[in-house]
């Protein structure tokens, strides 16, 4: 921010703004607080999935789970693998389960540990985490995100992700040599590897080391590829991370209930390993609530009140080829997620806004929901204040706008979509017999 303000303020300020702007254009102010309120509404899961994954990191690092993960991973792990390594585990994860939340608030928070063992600047390693997080995100038949942009667009789900692979897979293959190439780069340098014998003392010392501790990442995993909601499913990695901490390092309940609001607090002496430990808790994650709180409230009137909309159709005015069709809607939907502050809400915009126009012009419905998930899925994680952003700055310990530039995955698909739509590679026109009729707008 210009003026160094927490996000908070300014978006406040944009709350104001919006509200008087719906008051001078005719609306009652019960419609700009319903909006409001309908905002804050549509992120409460969201929010409490925050509180929960603040609450599994605290339990997590108290019981030795993720300083056993950062044990093994230090002790197998060499510089030259790490980064193509962090994005394919990510990818893999996040595809498995269909969470890039989950995927970066789990086996994300290992990496990160494990990266700065190995001496890689902590932004870099949260770009790989991200960058597969969201591959598997956008690709998974099991993620909420990859099933509302088909059901919002008009087509099927199969289909929407048959036709993302063109893009994505040129999208994840450049970001694969990209890791692969600072992979290298690093290991010719060496590393910062004096410190991980330091890092592998410590944690030994401190930790009881057991791969049983391993368990409750894969208990998360698993309930995660049975479809169980993440709520639960984090909750039950939570649990398993406390029966962990009482058996294997004789921690009582006063320890897990600090842990639990307050976060762990590492007092060993290493600086690297205690900045690495000292997170988590119910605490660590009000900052990030308040911003999701202002910023719903600011999207909830931009939404009911039609705002946004009225900049997506001018948009819309000058989009008179393909190309500029796939432009506008990428724009739009990013846009959504700077104004809305929400990923599924900038998803149902852009397709709402643009399923129409697609229809009128002879353009499959699957290409509407590829620009719409290559645009509104991947960038909701790089803006500061929107829950995505919020979200994994809190959970990585990484602020947004340092792993924007790593995060190579996320900024590159709406650059190769568009450039897909330009060229015209891989743009369908409608088939009558598989087109589905775009979901309509819900009744107030």
């Amino acid at each position: 921010m210009a003026y160094g303000l927490d996000p908070q303020v300014p978006m406040l300020l944009g709350v104001i703004v919006s509200s008087v702007v719906a008051l001078r254009c005719g609306f009652s102010w019960q419609n700009v607080q319903n909006g409001m309120v309908r905002g804050i509404t549509n992120a409460l899961p969201a929010m409490i999935i925050l509180l929960v994954v603040g609450i599994l990191i605290g339990i997590w690092i108290l019981a030795g789970v993720v300083p056993t993960l950062i044990y093994y991973g230090l002790t197998f792990m060499s510089p030259a693998i790490f980064l193509p390594a962090t994005l394919i585990i990510c990818a893999i994860t996040s595809l498995a389960t269909g969470t890039s939340w989950g995927t970066s608030g789990t086996i994300g928070v290992a990496l990160m540990g494990i990266g700065a063992g190995l001496g890689f600047p902590l932004p870099l390693v949260a770009g790989a985490v991200l960058s597969g997080a969201y591959f598997g995100d956008k690709m998974s038949p099991l993620s909420d995100t990859t099933n509302l942009a088909p059901a919002m667009a008009g087509t099927d789900l199969f289909t929407h992700i048959k036709h993302m692979s063109y893009t994505t897979g040129v999208t994840i293959s450049l970001t694969l040599i990209i890791e692969i190439v600072l992979g290298l780069r690093y290991s010719s340098q060496g590393g910062d590897l004096g410190q991980i014998d330091t890092m592998l003392t410590t944690l030994q010392s401190t930790f009881t080391i057991n791969p049983v501790l391993i368990l409750p990442p894969l208990v998360v995993l698993f309930v995660s590829y049975k479809k169980m909601p993440a709520i639960p499913g984090i909750t039950l990695g939570v649990l398993a991370g406390a029966i962990c901490a009482i058996g294997l390092q004789g921690a009582g309940y006063e320890a897990l209930a600090n842990a639990a609001f307050g976060g762990y607090t590492s007092e060993t002496g290493v600086a690297e390993v205690d900045e690495l430990l000292s997170r988590g808790g119910l605490e660590s994650m009000f900052f990030t609530i308040s911003l999701i709180i202002v910023a719903m409230m600011f999207g909830g009137v931009m939404e009911r009140t039609g705002q946004l909309k009225v900049i997506a159709d001018s948009i819309l005015e000058y989009a008179k080829s393909t190309g500029s069709m796939i432009l506008s809607t990428v724009l739009t939907c990013i846009a959504s997620n700077l104004i809305l502050c929400d990923q599924y809400m900038a998803i149902v915009m852009g397709a709402r806004t643009f399923a129409s126009a697609f229809r009128d012009r002879g353009l499959a419905p699957e290409n509407l929901s590829r620009a719409v998930e290559d645009s509104a899925t991947v960038t909701a994680n790089l803006v500061p204040w929107n829950s995505g952003g919020a979200f994994q700055a809190a959970t990585l310990g990484v602020a947004t706008l340092a792993y924007l530039p790593f995060n190579f995955f996320c900024w590159m698909s709406p650059i190769v979509t568009i450039i897909f739509g330009y060229m015209g590679w891989t743009i369908y026109k409608i088939d009558p017999a598989k087109a589905l009729d775009p979901i309509a707008e819900p009744a107030e």
